[in-house]
């Protein structure tokens, strides 16, 4: 249920015009940024709660289950 309500914050970041970047922070602790909504790739019907990021040398594969916030990358930088 959890990766279902990410997914939908993910799709509504991704649609927010205009585009602000954002960060989706995992359980162990790392941060992934999404400078364009392009880097990300996901079944936007939650058929699959994997994901997949590619961002300049950054290549992903993830899963929604594994993500325990997003937020806006402007916001997180206030908290690093």
């Amino acid at each position: 249920m959890r990766a279902d309500a990410i997914r939908n914050e993910v799709l509504r970041m991704i649609h927010q015009a205009p585009f602000r970047p954002f960060v989706l922070s995992m359980e162990n602790g790392d941060r992934v940024t999404i400078g364009h909504p392009e880097n990300i790739a996901f079944d936007p019907e939650g058929g699959s709660p994997d994901f997949y990021v590619i961002s300049g040398r950054i290549r992903l594969f993830g899963t929604f289950d594994a993500v325990s916030s997003v937020a806006t990358a402007d916001s997180v930088e206030h908290l690093a």
